[in-house]
């Protein structure tokens, strides 16, 4: 699989994601991934964005609790 930015070799390994909100920030560490070897792009299978997205839906949701107490 080539990267779509630079055309580089896409390998598999782990990566980092982050995301910076209002309420929170969220780092996680380790999840598989295919990385760049050339940009350092990062691509997460459908699987892993599923993961990710939901995980943030229940924080996001909990927030929203602690915030009506």
């Amino acid at each position: 699989m080539n990267c779509i930015y630079c055309n580089g070799m896409m390998e598999k390994a782990t990566s980092s994601y982050s995301v910076d909100r209002k309420e929170y920030h969220l780092y996680l560490a380790e999840i598989p991934a295919y990385v760049c070897t050339q940009c350092k792009e990062k691509l997460f299978a459908e699987d892993e964005v599923k993961v990710i997205q939901k995980l943030i839906k229940h924080l996001e949701s909990g927030i929203r609790e602690l915030q009506m107490v």
